[in-house]
């Protein structure tokens, strides 16, 4: 009496399964850290001083950049702008190339 039956194909296709609505899934949304978050972290607590207990990142996390350093305002990019700007580049490279092994 407990064992499953799989549904026939007719059976399926007489649900109405149009007004069915699922149920959204549940995430637990946790707050993202910021740069400066981190940079308190890192200089916070002796864990992020070693990798694996072994290998010691301090020297690392003194010459690390601050973040107002690596901060760039967003630039839009057009094709073909960059095409010729890059294409051009590669032709005066390479002019200079020729240039040289003819001196």
């Amino acid at each position: 009496a407990d064992i499953p039956v799989i549904p026939d194909l007719e059976e399926v296709q007489e649900e109405d399964l149009a007004m069915q609505v699922a149920a959204p899934p549940s995430v637990q949304v946790n707050r993202v850290l910021t740069y400066h978050d981190l940079d308190k972290d890192l200089m916070k607590y002796a864990a992020f001083q070693t990798l694996d207990g072994e290998v010691d990142l301090k020297l690392l996390t003194k010459v690390l950049a601050p973040e107002h350093e690596l901060r760039e305002d967003d630039v839009s990019w057009n094709w073909d702008h960059l095409f010729t700007e890059v294409s051009s580049e590669l032709v005066t490279e390479w002019d200079l190339g020729q240039s040289e092994r003819e001196d």
